[in-house]
Parts: structure tokens; sequence; C-alpha cells
């Protein structure tokens, strides 16, 4: 799998399309920081990584920007735990 997550700032959210449908992870932003607010991925294809990757690219842009990350989604704080930002 070589997922490519977009940015969409109309919806404020970070897609990964997956087969005509997407996962998302919706977000806040401000000048300094991002609120990582709510994952979805369809149901068809839970359990496959793909909240994973959208996090992991969600936060992979937080990074490259110099954003805070503030994790308000369960989803996203389980990912930290396991995956902790260096």
């Amino acid at each position: 799998m070589n997922p490519s997550v977009t940015d969409n700032p109309a919806l404020s959210r970070f897609e990964l399309p997956i087969d005509g449908e997407s996962a998302f992870l919706t977000y806040e932003r401000t000048a300094d920081a991002i609120r990582l607010l709510h994952t979805e991925v369809p149901e068809a294809f839970r359990g496959r990584g793909f909240g994973e990757a959208v996090v992991a690219g969600a936060l992979a842009r937080a990074r490259a920007e110099g954003l805070q990350v503030v994790a308000v989604c369960p989803f996203v704080r389980a990912y930290l735990r396991r995956h902790p930002l260096t």
C-alpha cells in the first residue's frame, strides 16, 4: 500500500482515497497549531491500515509546517501512544 494523503482545506480534513471512497481526518487549524478532531474510515475498509495511514499523513504535514499537534480524536491519541512524535 502506497497511500497518498492530501489536505482538503475547503472541508478542513486530510483525505485518503480508497476505491471511490475516502478515509479522512477532520481538523481545526490556527496559525501555529492543528487540532485533529475525528478519523473516519469507510466500514468496508476498516482494519486494513487506512486509518493509520491518514493519521500518519496528517502528522507528517503538521511536522513539515512546524505546527503544534493537539490530538482530540481518540484514534489519533492511540496512534501517538504507539508512534510518539520525535
